[in-house]
């Protein structure tokens, strides 16, 4: 197994079983991993798994912001190939939706968007033929540049986690925590003033974009033990903003290249971010869409009365909450 260069948070090969287990008998007993019925299962689930399980599966507390869990075995031989499009999955790698969902679910909160991927709680992503040039996950020729996820909306996750079902080629996740930057305070304080908005992504629908344009928003925050942030490059109006400030985003933009780790998951890797502490991209490859591309699962989770936003951050006007939908017990 190659090194990792983040850490890794090691499962055992009984609770790795213990975990598929569970995940393979709710998705027999309800046919379907978006099956609302799955769904309202997960409590019962979770209060099945015992204690082993339980701490393999604590949120993120490592001091840069992100782990691999590893030890959940997949053979992608034994998949289907993969798709050219998140729509046209199906039930390929069901199982492993169950998986992410007991994991998200033992962790936090999972939630989904109304105007992403059909408000599926877990989504597929894969190469899409004509997005290789954007900055969505559908994309391939391009820098994903780094960045939070969600950053647009107050109710982003806490944590997003990405499974690994295929990677033949090694190709990498970027992640950089603001936790190991080294930026002045002059820097600092400059990025906590709200200068600019961020917009939503190209992945949502049209018709879930919000009307009317929305506040700007601090870059960085205190954040109890450390700073935190909400960043994204790609779609922030950064020409908008004054001199100032645009001189130190981008520092921050060259901290975060510079502290930035390359992490080449394997089949049945998750990396686990903590998406206030860090953010994350993709370098660029080559798309064959022979059904062997990489192929990633995803989850986004809520932790609450964590200390890592503002709480001003609730009142934010501008962008509706239909846009999330959580599942809660």
């Amino acid at each position: 197994m190659p090194t990792c260069p983040a850490p890794v948070r090691p499962l055992d090969a009984t609770t790795a079983c213990e975990l598929t287990t569970a995940a393979a008998k709710l998705l027999a007993e309800h046919g379907s991993a978006t099956s609302p019925e799955l769904l309202a299962a997960l409590p019962e689930a979770c209060a099945r798994l015992g204690d082993t399980v339980r701490q393999a599966l604590r949120p993120v507390d490592t001091a840069d912001g992100l782990f691999v869990l590893r030890g959940l075995h997949l053979d992608d031989t034994g998949l289907a190939p993969t798709p050219g499009h998140w729509s046209t999955v199906g039930d390929a790698g069901a199982v492993w939706d169950v998986v992410l969902l007991l994991v998200s679910a033992l962790m936090g909160t999972p939630i989904a968007w109304d105007g992403q991927q059909d408000g599926r709680f877990v989504h597929n992503i894969v190469p899409s033929p004509g997005h290789e040039n954007e900055q969505t996950g559908a994309s391939s020729n391009v820098l994903l540049t780094p960045h939070t996820e969600d950053a647009f909306h107050p109710g982003r996750a806490h944590l997003l986690l990405l499974a690994c079902m295929r990677n033949h080629d090694h190709i990498a996740t970027t992640a950089a925590s603001i936790r190991l930057t080294a930026l002045t305070d002059e820097d600092v304080e400059q990025l906590k003033r709200p200068v600019v908005p961020i917009l939503p992504d190209d992945a949502y629908e049209q018709a879930q974009r919000f009307a009317g344009r929305p506040a700007p928003v601090p870059t960085l925050f205190d954040g109890g033990d450390g700073l935190t942030l909400r960043f994204d490059p790609a779609y922030t109006p950064l020409d908008d903003a004054d001199e100032a400030w645009r001189a130190a985003y981008g520092r921050l933009e060259d901290e975060l290249a510079r502290v930035s780790v390359a992490v080449s998951l394997e089949p049945g890797d998750v990396l686990v971010v903590d998406n206030d502490v860090v953010v994350h991209g993709r370098v660029p490859f080559k798309a064959r869409y022979d059904g062997t591309d990489r192929w990633l699962k995803r989850a986004s989770v809520r932790v609450e009365g964590r200390p890592t936003r503002p709480l001003a951050e609730h009142d934010e006007h501008g962008y509706g909450q239909a846009a999330l939908t959580a599942w809660t017990d």
